[in-house]
């Protein structure tokens, strides 16, 4: 089994090296019998011995660490999803998280969430920042647009705006369901340093956020049903899911749907009454 996974990842490596232009890469394009990278150049970018690149390409070399795998990677230009399927095929387990802040989404990923016309919808980081939604969202829930971005967050808003907290039909159920899942997805995409900041900024404004998080514990987002007591239309069910979007695992897609026919038809008559989002 282990000469098979050696194989494979040495079949994985070649056609990536393969791929590559060595001209763009610094290197001369002439005297060269195949195309790509030699493997001597892979070595010498990723800083590593050229007959130990030369075995794990031959399926000889043994184990690679994490260390040699991440310098490979980087040497043959990998993406996120390629460099964790060499780890895979050499470690047998995904690389270790490295969080990177999102600067926004895709064109086609708001178009998802636009094609979605009575559904709120959003995309929040692992931090929970909300960087994307769609205008249901903005009617039904919160108008994020209007808004300064340094608080288009979740947590900042569960904790510090008296308009969500009365609209919560059990506040601390669910403020304590916010930490906890807040928690668990900022350790899944290691993230633990980044919220260090805001974690101690709402420990000192917020007793009860303090409460929550000092209680350590963990929950996963999934799907589930939110009770709202919404400002205009009463007490409202919405039903959500939480996605992360494929590619993307910084990066959660959750969205809302009305629970009955009866809350449908309140959230469409408020879409339809309201040319602009609520602020």
């Amino acid at each position: 089994m282990a000469v098979e996974t050696g194989n494979r990842l040495g079949a994985y490596l070649k056609d990536r090296r393969t791929r590559l232009d060595p001209v763009a890469l610094g290197f001369t394009a002439t005297r060269r019998r195949t195309s790509g990278l030699r493997r001597e150049e892979v070595a010498q970018r990723a800083n590593i011995s050229a007959t130990w690149y030369t075995w794990l390409e031959q399926g000889r070399g043994g184990a690679a660490s994490a260390d040699v795998l991440n310098r490979i990677s980087g040497a043959l230009m990998l993406t996120d999803v390629e460099r964790e399927h060499v780890f895979l095929l050499g470690l047998g387990r995904p690389p270790e998280v490295s969080y990177k802040a999102s600067e926004g989404v895709s064109p086609r990923l708001q178009r998802v969430l636009d094609g979605m016309a009575f559904s709120p919808a959003m995309i929040k980081t692992a931090t929970w920042d909300i960087i994307a939604w769609n205008r249901a969202a903005a009617v039904v829930l919160t108008d994020y647009g209007a808004l300064p971005p340094d608080q288009r967050n979740l947590l900042r808003l569960m904790f510090g705006s008296a308009r969500v907290r009365a609209a919560q039909h059990d506040w601390e159920r669910v403020a304590r369901f916010v930490v906890n899942t807040f928690r668990a997805d900022a350790a899944r995409v290691g993230a633990l340093s980044e919220i260090n900041q805001m974690v101690d900024e709402l420990c000192l404004t917020s007793p009860e956020f303090k409460r929550f998080w000092l209680e350590n514990d963990v929950l996963a987002h999934g799907e589930g049903t939110k009770h709202l007591r919404h400002p205009v239309l009463g007490p409202l069910a919405m039903e959500y899911s939480a996605f992360v979007v494929d590619g993307r695992p910084d990066l959660s897609m959750v969205v809302y749907n009305p629970a009955t026919e009866a809350d449908a038809a309140l959230v469409r008559s408020l879409m339809e009454t309201h040319e602009t989002p609520l602020s």
